[in-house]
């Protein structure tokens, strides 16, 4: 039976998505394949993925039903699957560590986190669980900025033997040093922040190509983001956003013809906007020069649900983490990296990454 055991870490509005996504298409034909990448990815569906373990922090979230605390306050992205079947799982407390910012306690208790006071767990705790659900796959949902929380994860998927999915900006599989320890350990890791499925920056990577293939000169761009999320909340606090702008910046300037000046570029999370919910608008302008010298310009507005967009992602990301250790392989999975993430260890064209992540599936 070919079953993918999923644990989480951070039951916000992306795994929400994504528990809802595999309720969605658990039963899906044709009409249903609607918004994946792939059906059947190296003989894994959908209906395929189970989450087994589960963390959180939020005082809602934790004891309940995995089922449950998808749809519990603070999250707000859009709901398309009422019925998500019970999992049995339940969520147990995570390590806070830096994973909530100080300032998410001044905001009204619906939008913001509600820390339990139950014990966190030490890392034998977290191994231990991880060992005994049987997880192949540990899934990265914590906010943007935490760092030290992150690494405890990782180096528990590291001493459980778990592949390791890495959806934000905090840089694992990017940095030599822990991806040195993932491949000593042969333990498979993809990241690094997760490159939405049709969103800003994957929008913004195939236009600044575009110039770069139809000769147009990229003279200066802006990506201006808002949204009203728990995401957006975070990031309000800048001190939390270094390494999200690196890596959205960066995943523009590696397809650019030449590497822009930091004054050209502005690359990054705006502001909070509360009744935007999981709604996220980019603003996006790109100012270059046509043949001879003849300026031009380009201005586009994107409004996407932000966490459905990267759950369409995620779903494949654990696929292709899975098939890593079928194969036996540990390390960076490379491919998976460049075409998912944001922030890969070797970047790549999106039409390469796209080709490399193909043969990769299909084991060439």
């Amino acid at each position: 039976m070919t079953i993918i055991n999923v644990a989480i870490v951070g039951i916000g509005n992306c795994a929400s998505s994504l528990v809802q996504g595999i309720a969605h298409y658990q039963n899906g034909g044709a009409n249903e394949q609607i918004g994946l990448m792939h059906w059947s990815l190296g003989g894994y569906r959908p209906s395929d993925i189970r989450v087994v373990a589960a963390w959180d922090v939020d005082d809602r979230k934790v004891g309940t039903d995995v089922s449950d605390a998808i749809f519990a306050a603070p999250n707000c992205t859009a709901i398309f699957c009422r019925h998500v079947p019970t999992s049995g799982t339940i969520v147990r407390m995570g390590r806070v560590l830096d994973g909530v910012a100080d300032h998410m306690g001044d905001h009204d208790a619906a939008r913001t986190f509600l820390p339990s006071t139950a014990d966190e767990p030490d890392k034998e705790d977290v191994v231990r669980e991880l060992v005994a659900s049987n997880a192949d796959v540990l899934v990265n949902y914590l906010p943007v900025g935490s760092q030290e929380a992150t690494e405890f994860y990782a180096a528990c998927a590291i001493e459980a033997g778990v592949a390791f999915v890495n959806c934000i900006p905090v840089f694992i599989a990017s940095n030599p040093e822990w991806a040195q320890r993932f491949k000593d350990a042969n333990v498979p890791v993809i990241g690094d922040d997760i490159k939405a499925q049709l969103g800003a920056t994957i929008v913004h990577r195939v236009l600044t190509d575009l110039f770069r293939k139809r000769g147009v000169r990229l003279d200066r761009t802006y990506q201006l983001n808002t949204g009203g999320n728990t995401d957006f909340l975070n990031m309000s606090n800048r001190t939390r956003l270094s390494s999200k702008k690196t890596s959205k910046t960066e995943a523009v300037q590696s397809v650019a013809e030449h590497r822009l000046d930091d004054e050209n570029i502005h690359v990054g999370p705006s502001d909070y906007v509360a009744w935007q919910n999981d709604n996220k608008v980019c603003f996006l302008r790109m100012e270059g020069q046509l043949f001879g010298g003849v300026p031009m310009n380009l201005e586009l507005r994107l409004s996407v649900e932000d966490s459905p967009n990267s759950a369409g992602v995620a779903i494949d990301m654990i696929r292709c983490a899975k098939l890593a250790k079928d194969r036996g392989m540990g390390g960076v999975i490379g491919a998976p990296s460049a075409w998912f993430c944001k922030h890969p260890p070797i970047q790549m064209p999106d039409d390469e990454a796209h080709a490399a992540v193909e043969a990769y599936i299909g084991g060439r």
